[in-house]
């Protein structure tokens, strides 16, 4: 089974990324863009999806600083 772990700061902790990547945008031609978080993705297979919360507040995200979203994707491989 192929799950998606999603995780990104949590509102009001500092993110130096989004706002580095915020300042940027303008700068190459982009407006418009405002309220930027970077967060990261783990992709991983998993035997048991019952694990996947625990596997999240131990190991692939800061429970202090971080929010976690877990997405179950199909087994198919992405297009490339």
């Amino acid at each position: 089974m192929r799950a998606r772990v999603l995780i990104r700061p949590k509102a009001g902790i500092l993110d130096p990324q989004g706002v580095a990547v915020e300042r940027a945008l303008p700068a190459l031609g982009f407006a418009g863009a405002g309220n930027v978080h970077v967060g990261r993705m783990v992709e991983l297979d998993v035997a048991d999806a019952s694990q996947l919360e625990e596997m999240c507040r131990r190991l692939l995200a800061n429970p202090l600083i971080e929010d976690y979203e877990i997405e179950m994707i199909s087994d198919a491989p992405a297009a490339a």
